[in-house]
């Protein structure tokens, strides 16, 4: 499976019994799989089963399930009440007859207020055949999706890999930068040692070695400088897994920022403080990016 985006959306139309029917999906960003339906009667005793096949191939992200119907049959039924029926044909006759005038026909009576009964029409139990057409319909719609997140996550895993390799780059020329400090760093140091013998007596040589030592301890970005390349080549391979890996970027965004923000810290010129800023920028386009990776 390639990287997939959280982002997507998808339609499909089928027809299920009396009704036909078209699902919508939309998804966009989620730290969880968060689907939220809207089904109406007689389709939402379907959620249960639909939830579970679609849990089945999402990871993250925040879906909307949307379900419109249309009746194929008339949307309500016209009934006749017989026994208003007949009871206003039988006066009908009998003030016709004693007034001699002309009988009131069907059309007439049926124009009598109480007689014809209308109602909508209760929604139709779905039986095995329209669930399974139900199913295919959100099969396809969910395949849509997918799709769609796929199509987005290729794009997306081309921007990250950019940034990835940018990096690099940054890591590498934090590292350049690192070599050419210890002779800076001795020759600034020789200055002030040098100042301090011409003002103070009784300073220790000894002691001053050993704070030069730790000093040069302080400013060390060895580590920092292996750590975020391992964290790079996480980052590639991560990219590059078959299994949704957004939350374990998003973890290992905080492995970047912690040693950006480290080497940063250390950095004690000009070069090094510049690359760090650099490092902390890209790091923080990255964290952006990520959050739409399912």
């Amino acid at each position: 499976m390639a990287l997939a985006s959280m982002t997507g959306f998808a339609r499909a139309s089928g027809v299920a019994g009396a009704y036909a029917l078209a699902f919508e999906m939309r998804s966009v960003n989620g730290r969880g799989l968060d689907m939220r339906f809207r089904l109406p009667a007689p389709f939402d005793g379907l959620e249960q089963d639909l939830r579970t096949r679609a849990q089945k191939r999402l990871a993250r992200g925040t879906v909307q399930i949307g379900l419109t119907i249309r009746r194929e049959s008339p949307a309500g039924t016209v009934r006749i009440n017989e026994q208003t029926f007949l009871d206003v044909a039988a006066q009908a006759e009998k003030l016709a007859w004693m007034a001699n005038l002309a009988a009131a026909t069907v059309g007439d009576l049926l124009r009598v207020p109480g007689i014809l009964e209308s109602g909508p029409v209760e929604p139709e139990a779905l039986d095995e055949a329209a669930r399974a057409a139900t199913f295919a319909c959100f099969d396809a719609a969910l395949e849509g999706l997918i799709a769609a997140r796929h199509s987005e996550g290729a794009a997306l895993k081309d921007v990250v890999l950019q940034q990835i390799d940018a990096m690099q780059r940054g890591i590498a020329a934090a590292e350049a930068a690192d070599a050419a400090r210890p002779a800076a760093i001795k020759a600034r140091l020789r200055t002030q040692i040098a100042a301090l013998m011409d003002s103070a007596d009784g300073l220790d040589p000894q002691r001053l070695h050993q704070e030069a030592a730790l000093i040069a301890a302080r400013v060390d970005i060895r580590e920092e400088i292996d750590r975020f390349r391992a964290h790079v080549d996480a980052a590639r391979a991560l990219v590059n897994a078959a299994e949704p890996v957004g939350r374990k970027l998003d973890f290992l965004t905080q492995e970047f920022v912690r040693e950006a923000n480290t080497l940063c810290s250390k950095a004690n010129d000009i070069a090094l403080t510049r690359v760090g800023l650099d490092l902390k920028a890209l790091v923080e386009q990255f964290r952006e990016q990520i959050q739409n990776i399912e």
